[in-house]
């Protein structure tokens, strides 16, 4: 058991740690540039939750199934739920305002103008949904190590 709880805590550490890094990439006050290079790493830092966070979920169910613990009990099922939030915000919400990014600078490239006219509300709206993932994942971790009955 003690394998699976140190992969647990690794992948959950290695998928979710890099994404705080995100707050970084995706600051204002950054010329159009530095915006689309910060994008690409950004993308590039995704790899580590797509891949850490599921491996930390599928080992997260194992200890679940091999020890006296329950799904009914409200720090797993509150970590479950948080999770799947954490995946619609930063996946189904987050991801086509990116998108929608990209395409405002490569605009603001054709057009020659002050590319902050064009992309600032989907940099702050892009933020506010990163900032609204990273406490959820805050949340998800405390959750994690208190585990409230």
């Amino acid at each position: 058991m003690g394998w699976l709880v140190t992969i647990h805590v690794l992948s959950a550490v290695l998928g979710i740690g890099p994404t705080y890094f995100g707050h970084v990439l995706l600051r204002k006050k950054q010329s159009r540039e530095q915006l689309l290079e910060s994008l690409k790493l950004f993308g590039l830092l995704n790899y580590f939750p797509k891949i850490g966070g599921s491996l930390a979920v599928v080992s997260g169910i194992l200890l679940v199934l091999l020890s006296d613990w329950k799904f009914s009990e409200l720090w797993i099922v509150g970590s479950l739920i948080l999770y799947v939030l954490i995946q619609v915000v930063a996946v189904a919400m987050m991801g086509p305002v990116l998108k929608r990014l990209v395409q405002a600078l490569g605009e603001d490239e054709d057009r020659e103008r002050d590319p902050a006219a064009g992309s600032s509300s989907l940099l702050a709206q892009a933020n506010r949904l990163y900032n609204t993932a990273s406490i959820m994942g805050t949340i998800l971790i405390l959750l994690m190590i208190v585990k409230p009955i």
